[in-house]
């Protein structure tokens, strides 16, 4: 089952009119539209911005800077790391996001000491996925922390939600995306237990905070 990311203006103004969007949301899709369509010279035109959430990076384990070479010697442009929690922000013609991590992680492999696993979002998808406000419909308590869990593919089999425990809940699955909170306490990280017990591994956890930070950057 395939997720659906949204790399143009004109591919989420046929998805929102296919799920009843607002009048206001299809003129904001409109007018990006007229936006991509100007007469600009093809092959001057800004090309899509993609993020890749990298699995399992640390101070301890990559350096940012080391990172960032890294994608520029792949051939991306406009090369950014977020915070030090593997978020790497940059440039690319259109692709499928399956191309683009292979890419990603053929370039690490190739240049760094320490390869990581890498999903891959386009910063439209990410900023539609923002402006939906994912946790609207959820009563959390005023400390919860909201996070984002990023997954290769949307799950093959069913997973009945909400789990909860010890303070932590995944909430919903929307594609290939998994929406949870958590109340910090002293039993550690319990969501991510939570997670990889429903979704396996393969996957990587941001707060929203940080895939705000990504969206924009």
């Amino acid at each position: 089952m395939a997720a659906t990311f949204f790399e143009s203006a004109t591919q989420l103004r046929d998805w929102l009119e296919v799920n009843h969007a607002s009048a206001a949301e299809l003129r904001w899709c409109e007018t990006a539209i007229l936006l991509e369509e100007s007469e600009i010279d093809p092959l001057n035109r800004p090309m899509p911005r993609y993020i890749a959430f990298l699995r399992g990076v640390s101070p301890q384990n990559a350096k940012m800077p080391a990172l960032k070479q890294c994608f520029e010697s792949a051939g991306f442009t406009d090369v950014r790391t977020l915070l030090s929690s593997g978020n790497v922000v940059f440039n690319a013609r259109a692709s499928s996001v399956e191309a683009l991590q292979r890419r990603c992680e053929a370039a690490m492999q190739a240049e760094l000491p320490t390869s990581f696993s890498a999903i891959v979002r386009p910063a439209l998808h990410l900023q539609t996925l923002l402006a939906a406000d994912p946790f609207a419909e959820f009563e959390l308590p005023a400390n919860a922390k909201r996070i984002v869990t990023f997954l290769l593919r949307p799950p093959e089999a069913v997973v009945v939600l909400p789990i909860e425990r010890d303070g932590a809940i995944i909430l919903k699955l929307a594609g290939a995306e998994v929406f949870s909170a958590y109340v910090p306490g002293d039993k550690g990280p319990v969501f991510m237990k939570l997670i990889e017990g429903a979704f396996g591994k393969a996957v990587t956890t941001r707060t929203l905070d940080t895939v705000r930070k990504c969206a924009q950057a």
